[in-house]
């Protein structure tokens, strides 16, 4: 099956906030309960949360980039979706839209900076595996 990301993802859990911008598809606007994203890019986000977001609905969603202890916010409409634990718990795609250049390199940088640290990571382990295993939660 080929690929049809528009950028590379890093997956990554990070935690975020979500504020529904549009009072459309019978969604109350306004602060919803979505996690965590599950991977990042600089086109959008996987997020995960309890409500079912119909497709199309407008977010705001405030992000903790977890090495950095950076919050960046993005805008972003859900793209698709899909129930994870019989309807109780659902996982949409995000694409960014309206969010700014700054956000936008912020993401880059940080993509591409923890992919360098994940590369030199030692027997070809994920980064915060090993960590863990060490007992640190620093970069």
């Amino acid at each position: 099956m080929q690929e049809k990301r528009k950028s590379e993802r890093l997956k990554e859990l990070s935690d975020i906030h979500t504020t529904v911008l549009t009072t459309e598809n019978h969604i109350p606007k306004g602060e919803i309960c979505y996690n965590y994203s599950e991977d990042i890019s600089v086109s959008g986000a996987r997020i995960r949360g309890n409500v079912h977001l119909p497709v199309n609905t407008l977010l705001k969603i405030d992000f903790t980039l977890k090495k950095l202890k950076q919050k960046i916010t993005a805008i972003g409409i859900i793209r698709w979706t899909k129930g994870i634990i019989e309807d109780k718990y659902y996982e949409a795609g995000v694409e960014f839209t309206s969010t700014s250049v700054e956000v936008i390199q912020q993401i880059a940088d940080y993509i591409s900076w923890r992919k360098k640290i994940i590369s030199l990571s030692p027997f070809a382990i994920p980064f915060y595996t090993y960590d863990k295993a060490r007992g640190s939660d620093s970069p």
